[in-house]
């Protein structure tokens, strides 16, 4: 264990962790809007709003995400002309996009099926009941169906929070320089992987247990 490494190693990776944060909390921003959005389309009976739905859930869990990096960021480029044309092509040329734009996609997918999970279980009778005294469909999802689908969600999203912290690290491969990438930087350049590799893993486990314990909070608070 080199010492010397170590006292370099800590302020240089700590300095990336606002970048990790960013890629992690716009992510699951993003994330979870499009999540609410998706999940509803997937209970919806008409085909043609359910089946587009239930395809995006399908395509991104069941590719790796890694992949799903290289695509945006490397296959964009392939449709260079198309995306000037729409004037969206200095968005897909910068790392940053291209990474919250996969991590964004990939957790959408499975929230929903985690918010979906969570409608389906709020108890018939609630709605029933609500119905009985008058509240319009719109009132019963916003009052009823909603923040309860939400509390029964907490658990499992929680879940999903926690793997977004870790897979937020496959930013570094397309050249972003968060906590993982300034680890790789480090360790390449002093040939001592180990040192700054445990610091990047402290730094991890220190991100998850906060929101492990900012989760369990709401949990609390929800279960009162």
């Amino acid at each position: 264990m080199d010492w010397d490494i170590i006292s370099e190693s800590v302020p240089a990776i700590f300095s990336a962790l606002p970048t990790t944060l960013g890629l992690v909390g716009s992510s699951l921003l993003i994330g979870f809007i499009l999540a609410v959005l998706v999940a509803l389309g997937a209970l919806q009976k008409a085909w043609f709003i359910n089946r587009p739905a239930n395809l995006f859930v399908y395509i991104f869990r069941s590719s790796p995400l890694l992949i799903q990096i290289f695509l945006i960021y490397y296959g964009s480029g392939q449709f260079r002309q198309e995306l000037t044309a729409v004037g969206l092509w200095h968005l897909f040329r910068e790392p940053w996009f291209c990474a919250v734009l996969a991590l964004s996609l990939n957790t959408a997918a499975y929230t929903a099926e985690i918010i979906r999970g969570g409608i389906k279980s709020v108890p018939l009778d609630l709605l029933e009941a609500g119905a009985a005294i008058g509240m319009k469909k719109s009132q019963i999802f916003r009052r009823i169906t909603f923040p309860l689908a939400i509390r029964q969600s907490l658990p499992a999203y929680g879940n999903e929070v926690i793997l977004m912290v870790k897979s937020s690290s496959l930013a570094s491969t397309i050249t972003i320089m968060d906590v993982t990438g300034v680890y790789k930087e480090i360790a390449s350049e002093y040939f001592s992987p180990l040192e700054p590799l445990l610091i990047a893993g402290s730094i991890y486990l220190l991100i998850n247990f906060i929101a492990t314990q900012i989760i369990a909070y709401f949990e609390r608070r929800l279960a009162i």
